[in-house]
């Protein structure tokens, strides 16, 4: 097993599990006051305005807080502290605050962002390097599970694909990202404690969208999707309309 030190007070072991729950280094900062903070649901807001300009996906107050929820419910099945469990509720709801400044690296600008967010709020300087590295590392193009909480991140914002994200109503106008979203029905992730296993389960309209489509554009996100998996010592496996692919 691997043992891993985030700072002087916060201790990780076995593959990132964070094992003191009581640390002096905790705030009371929680998920729901970052939700009301107006500076940081200005910033989604707006960031979502700034994608939809550009044809990408919803990444609005909907998928935020489906990653923030997911996220903390993978620690939760997972037995990880309540408090880390919080912490990557926070994660996963500023995530991509970033992209209010620019789509290209939004991933550290919105580490940045909420940085100072966060400070302002009253978060610890421990809590506020876990949330900024697992928001630093949550875009495929780096993937790298520094902590639980990025870990947790990664998992739920890949797994958040579904048909209500596509913006675009011209369904002649779609490209493949758009059609292959706008194919799945349904997608659910399910954490089987018992068996340590993260399972990405989809529903996908092969009129709309073949499955190898979705692998043609998905492949890297399924690739640290399964490395994170392995950082919290669970097996990742993609199940689309009830075959096992990966």
């Amino acid at each position: 097993m691997k043992s891993h030190l985030v700072y002087s007070t916060v201790k990780i072991h076995n593959h990132g599990q964070i094992m003191d729950d009581k640390n002096s280094n905790y705030s009371t900062v929680t998920l729901e006051d970052v939700k009301k903070n107006p500076i940081v649901d200005a910033f989604i807001k707006s960031a979502n305005d700034y994608l939809g300009s550009i044809g990408y996906t919803e990444h609005g107050i909907r998928h935020v807080s489906l990653v923030a929820s997911i996220a903390q419910n993978i620690l939760l099945y997972l037995d990880y502290p309540k408090r880390i469990q919080e912490l990557a509720g926070i994660a996963g709801y500023m995530h991509d605050i970033g992209n209010v400044i620019n789509r290209r690296n939004h991933g550290q600008s919105a580490a940045l962002m909420a940085m100072r967010l966060l400070k302002d709020m009253g978060t610890t300087p421990e809590e506020t390097a876990l949330i900024i590295s697992a928001i630093g590392n949550h875009e495929e193009e780096v993937g790298d599970s520094v902590n639980p909480m990025a870990a947790a991140l990664i998992l739920a914002d890949k797994s958040d694909v579904h048909k209500t994200r596509v913006r675009n109503r011209d369904v002649s106008k779609y490209d493949i990202h758009d059609r292959v979203n706008y194919a799945v029905e349904r997608s659910f992730l399910r954490v089987i404690k018992e068996k340590r296993i993260i399972s990405l389960r989809l529903t996908i309209n092969t009129q709309i969208s073949q499955v190898m489509e979705y692998f043609e554009i998905f492949m890297y996100r399924m690739l640290v999707s399964r490395r994170a998996a392995s950082f919290l010592d669970c097996t990742f496996e993609l199940i689309i309309n009830d075959r096992k692919l990966l």
